[in-house]
């Protein structure tokens, strides 16, 4: 299962932004964002930039994610 932590919902928004204008690479999108804020020593940005690529990937499933009741 995926650990997700979600700041606000402006996170969804952004991958959902990145999602249509990167497509099939907009996990790696967000993944070189984080990479620069790292490089930066912005560690904020860095984490919400590494979250926002694991909510892409949910968001881009097509199965269901974690445990189903």
């Amino acid at each position: 299962m995926i650990a997700m932590y979600l700041a606000d919902a402006h996170q969804v928004s952004e991958a959902m932004d990145l999602i249509a204008s990167f497509g099939d690479h907009a996990a790696l999108e967000a993944s070189a964002r984080a990479g620069r804020s790292r490089d930066l020593g912005n560690h904020i940005h860095f984490c919400r930039w590494r979250q926002t690529e694991r909510l892409i990937d949910v968001l881009r499933s097509s199965g269901a994610i974690g445990t189903v009741h």
